[in-house]
Formats: C-alpha cells, structure tokens, sequence
C-alpha cells in the first residue's frame, strides 16, 4: 500500500467515499466546517471523496476515475465510450481572472467525477441552479476532463497577454502546414482546450456544459466537437475499436502501465523546459474528415493495402495476429513487398522512434451541405512528451505519401499544453499562475 494510500485510510470515517447531501449538516453540526479540512464552500465539501491519487487512471467500482493525481486523469486512462471536446478563446484581459477560472474549473470537475452536482445544497428557487442537472441519477460513467493551454495564451498577434510570455514553452508552437492540409478557421486552435470522456455522452456534456457556464464572461466556445467509440456493452471482448472505415484504429500503442515508458515518451520531464509543465504532456488534435462514398466504393484489397494490415483480424500484412510486429521487409512468393511503400503503417512506423499516445474517437456531423456526402470521419488526439520529435516528424511522412490521403481530409488542427495534475487544496494550472 502507498503512503497516500494509508494517510487516506487515517482520514474521518464521514469523509468515506462520498459526502452525501443528507449528512452536511450532521457533520457540520458536530465539528463545524473547519473538520472539513477547511473547504472554502459547500462545493469543496461535496468535492472531499475518498479517491486516492492515481497513475493508472483506472476507474473503481463506482465508476469514478480519481480526479487528483500527478497527472491529470483522460491521457493514460483507458479510453471511454464517448468525448466532448471544446476549445476556447478567452475573452478577460486580466490573467487574476484566469487564473480563478482554473480555481473554479477545479472545484467543479473535483464534484462532478466523483458524481456529484456543481453548486449548493439549497438552490435559491428565484434564481438560475448552479448545476444544469441533464444528469441526475446517472453514475459517473468513468468520467474525466483533461484541461490544456494552447499557443495564443501566451501570445496573440506578437502581444504577450497575460505577462505568461517568458512561461512559453519551445515546444507549445501552432504546427506547421502539412501536404494535404485542408484545415479551416471554425476547427483550428484555441487558447484553452477540455477534453471530456465518459461511457454515457450525456455525463461528458453535463461536464463541458457546466464548465463553459462557469466560464462566461472570461472564454467563450472556439469550436466543438463530439466523438465517439464502440460500446463497451456491445463490446464484451474489449476489443481494438474500429474507425469509420472499417479498421482497427490505436492498435501500437505504448504501455500506459510501464511508468518508464511514459516518462520517456508522453509526460513532459524536468529538463524539457518550463518546470510548470512537468508532468503534463502535449495534446495534439486533427479533424479529419473521411470520405465515406469513395472508401465504400474501393476494393477490400485496395483498402488493406491503403492501411496495410488486414481488415478483419487488423493483423499486419503477411502475419496472422493484430499484435504481430510490422515487418516492413516481408515479401510475397514473387517478391512483392507485403506492406506497399505508400501504406500507412508503414509511414507511421518510420523507424520506430517516433512514439506517440492515439486516443482516437470517430465522429458524425450529419451531411457536408457543400458535397450532399456524409461529414464524418476521425476526431485524432494523441499525447506526447516533444512534438517536434514525435507527431510532427510522423506527420510529415504520412502527408507526403500516405495512400490514405486519397480518402481523407485534415479539416481541423490544434495543438495544447495538458497542464500537470493537482492534489486536493490545489488547483489545475497553479504550477503555470
């Protein structure tokens, strides 16, 4: 057992799990607040809940994945059902203000993952409630919010905003234009991102909802997106989810378990630069939009080839198991390379150096008004310890010659600082204010 584990288990039995509504009092009435580790509301009392940091990003039996941790939950933690992406511009001039956003965005996301409401006991009937309440005897559904500051918060247009400019880090840069890149404004950068995951897509809206209300007057909605996977209830074997065209999707991935992988490769370490983003990593976003009609009118053969792995087993080409390792140089009986030059496996392979956390989710828009066809395709988000060694390079192989282009359109990109996680008492984004 860890240390935290046991000054946890030290803690007052009332604190056990969840502060139910219906006990406030009774405790407040034998110890007064101050028993209540000095929460400044009543909010702060609902958000005490025995969850104890986490790494793992595992959610309990009660379907709640522990908000407070060295890092902050929904990057290593195994993906949900749904998400509910937002990006924002903030709108304040006075960094005192964002910084408290990030106070009250703390207190809230604290509440709702451990699922509970935001606001107080007793709304005022003439007044707007705090909490939105869409999810109202709904569990917690494995809730997770990530928060995340992109380029413009720092800088806009040469002006350094909030005197956060020396704070930049080298890495936290608008990427670069890529071959094939079709990317429009309405889908492109932000000064803030939410990411929100749960297994019910009503939680991860309540989430986002909530958190732009609290937001106004300071940020306002850039652009949205939502996305989703498999079900997890249609999907008893747990296996690798398949993107719109048919295709296992996220198959290489690293091992979120081994914390020396993750330090090499997804959490940002302290010699990467500013030492207020150590422990978080670099989110990086692409809308990309499939083009459903003309993929559904290829060939299976074209399409493996196009992916390089077969559709079915998601295994690669020439091997029998979606695990099998790529072998790049296998050839058939009459020497042809098993996995063409151009297919996309290939490409993102590379030469192996180039390791980056997928997190995928698929989206639908209902129809592109412009082409009477399907907007659909792949909301990508990957995470990564330095961009500039790892998606970039990657991306750059796969815009040159990806087979894949002829199917796809990058419509959206941004690129976001994932702040490092928070103990109880602090707040995401305290080791950058």
């Amino acid at each position: 057992m860890s240390d935290s584990s046991k000054k946890q288990d030290k803690e007052p039995a009332f604190l056990d799990k969840q502060v139910t509504r219906r006990n406030v009092l009774k405790y407040t009435g034998i110890g007064g607040l101050g028993v209540l580790l000095g929460a400044s509301s009543l909010g702060g009392v609902f958000a005490m809940t025995k969850q104890a940091p986490s790494e793992t990003g595992k959610a309990d039996k009660n379907e709640t994945v522990p908000f407070y941790g060295k890092h902050q939950a929904g990057i290593i933690t195994e993906a949900q059902n749904n998400v509910y992406f937002v990006s924002m511009d903030v709108i304040t001039t006075k960094k005192e203000e964002v910084k408290h956003l990030f106070k009250e965005w703390t207190e809230a996301v604290a509440l709702m993952t451990a699922g509970n409401p935001v606001g107080e006991l007793s709304p005022n009937h003439y007044m707007p409630p705090k909490d939105t309440g869409e999810v109202m005897g709904l569990s917690p559904a494995k809730l997770t919010v990530t928060f995340g500051v992109g380029p413009s918060l720092f800088v806009l247009d040469g002006k350094d905003r909030f005197g956060l400019k020396h704070k930049q880090p080298k890495e936290l840069v608008d990427l670069p234009k890529f071959s094939f890149d079709s990317l429009e404004k309405d889908w492109t950068g932000g000064d803030l991102c939410i990411q929100a995951c749960a297994d019910d897509p009503q939680v991860a809206f309540h989430a986002v909802r909530n958190l732009v209300r609290i937001a106004r007057g300071k940020a306002t909605i850039r652009w949205a997106q939502e996305g989703f996977q498999r079900s997890k209830q249609s999907d008893p074997k747990q296996e690798t989810p398949r993107n719109l065209f048919g295709f296992k999707d996220g198959i290489v991935n690293p091992n979120v378990q081994d914390k020396q992988e993750m330090n090499k490769d997804i959490w940002v370490q302290p010699n990467d630069g500013p030492n207020w983003l150590e422990g978080g990593s670099y989110l990086i976003i692409r809308r990309i939009q499939m083009y459903i009609e003309v993929w559904d009118r290829s060939t299976l053969k074209d399409q493996e080839e196009t992916f390089g792995r077969y559709r079915d087993s998601g295994a690669p080409l020439g091997q029998n198991l979606e695990m099998d390792p790529v072998d790049l140089e296998l050839k058939d009986q009459s020497g042809k390379l098993m996995i063409p030059e151009n297919a996309h496996v290939r490409l993102a392979k590379g030469d192996g150096k180039q390791v980056i956390l997928r997190r995928p989710y698929s989206y639908t828009n209902g129809m592109d008004a412009k082409t009477g066809s399907f907007d659909a395709g792949l909301l990508f988000i990957c995470f990564q310890r330095e961009p500039s060694k790892q998606f970039i390079p990657m991306q750059q192989r796969l815009a040159k010659m990806d087979k894949l282009n002829e199917y796809t359109v990058h419509k959206g990109s941004a690129i976001f600082a994932c702040l490092p996680g928070t103990s109880l008492g602090g707040f995401i984004g305290e080791t950058l204010f």
